[in-house]
């Protein structure tokens, strides 16, 4: 069964999404699996891709923008791209896409913006409605 992930940030802070989403990347890597990342425009996608670089100067997450060499287990998209793969889907572009629901497990990471919260309750009833499995963690409780 398909799952799909919220993890739910305390921040409202794009950067923080950014430096939690390369944590996260870190742990999927470690599971062997692949991820792409959909943004919502070529820009986004850029920045996201500098962000990376970026957001844990201790760490390295291999990554490329989708198409880009050399290749990469972690490949950064931007509004209807898609890459070979249909492992892991991270959105970050607002509405999920129909296509997301072809891969194994979708994840959000919602930090505390009215976009971003309205998108994902939108994300969370579909997701329901398409019965995946869901999973909620919730950090703003967390010290």
């Amino acid at each position: 069964m398909s799952r799909a992930d919220y993890y739910i940030l305390p921040d409202t802070e794009p950067e923080s999404r950014a430096a939690f989403l390369c944590r996260l990347c870190e742990k999927i890597l470690g599971l062997g699996m692949r991820v792409f990342i959909s943004t919502e425009h070529e820009t986004a996608a850029r920045q996201l891709d500098q962000q990376l670089w970026t957001a844990r100067p201790q760490s390295f997450v291999p990554h490329v923008l989708l198409g880009g060499l050399p290749a990469s287990p972690i490949e950064i998209g931007q509004g209807e791209q898609l890459p070979n793969h249909r492992e892991v889907f991270i959105n970050l572009s607002g509405r999920l896409p129909d296509t997301a629901f072809e891969f194994e497990r979708i994840v959000e990471i919602v930090i505390q913006t009215p976009e971003v919260l309205a998108a994902t309750r939108e994300n969370y009833a579909r997701c329901r409605d398409h019965g995946l499995e869901l999973h909620r963690t919730d950090m703003r409780h967390r010290s």
